[in-house]
C-alpha cells in the first residue's frame, strides 16, 4: 500500500513499485440486488431494517431505490474460510458466494424483526469465536444475511 503524501489517499503498489490503483480510490460501494419482488425486498430492507432511502428513479416500466446501509466494506473470503464461517454461524456449508453482512445493535432483536417480517431464519443469533453475536437469515430477493452485533472483549 501507499499512501500518496499530497492527498493522503491510499493506493495499491505493483512489485514494480508503481501505483496501480484507480485514481482518488474507490469512493462508494453499491451492491445492486435484483428483486423481482421489488415492492416486499423494499419494505423489508427500508422499513424492517431501517434503511434510509437515498435516492429513487423509474425508467419506463421500471424502478430502482438506493437505500443507505451505513459503511460499507468489501470482505474477500477464500472458500475455506467461508465454509469456517458457514460452520460457526449455521453447522454446515449454506452460503453461496455472495451473503451481506450487516452489523446491528441487537442481533437478536433485529432477527425477530426480520422473521416477523417474513425473513427465513437459517439460524439463530449465535455467539462466535471473535467475540460477536451472529444470526444467519434468508431476505427477499434470496440474500443471504448475516447479523452481527459485536461483543464486549471477554475479560
Amino acid at each position: 500500500m501507499h499512501r500518496d503524501a499530497r492527498t493522503g489517499s491510499v493506493g495499491a503498489v505493483n512489485q514494480q513499485g508503481e501505483e496501480n490503483s484507480v485514481d482518488g480510490g474507490v469512493l462508494e460501494m453499491r451492491l445492486v440486488v435484483t428483486a423481482p419482488d421489488y415492492e416486499a425486498a423494499l419494505t423489508f430492507y427500508r422499513d424492517t431494517l431501517g434503511m434510509a432511502e437515498i435516492a429513487a428513479f423509474t425508467s419506463p416500466g421500471a424502478r430502482v431505490t438506493i437505500l443507505d446501509a451505513g459503511r460499507a466494506n468489501l470482505e474477500l473470503a477464500d472458500p475455506p474460510h467461508a465454509a469456517y464461517v458457514d460452520d460457526v454461524e449455521v453447522g454446515r456449508r449454506v452460503a453461496g458466494p455472495l451473503r451481506v453482512a450487516l452489523r446491528v445493535r441487537d442481533a437478536a432483536s433485529a432477527t425477530d424483526r426480520a422473521v416477523a417480517a417474513g425473513a427465513a431464519l437459517i439460524a439463530p443469533p449465535t455467539e462466535t469465536p471473535w467475540r460477536s453475536l451472529n444470526s444467519r437469515l434468508e431476505g427477499p430477493a434470496g440474500l443471504q444475511l448475516t447479523f452481527f452485533q459485536e461483543l464486549e472483549p471477554s475479560a
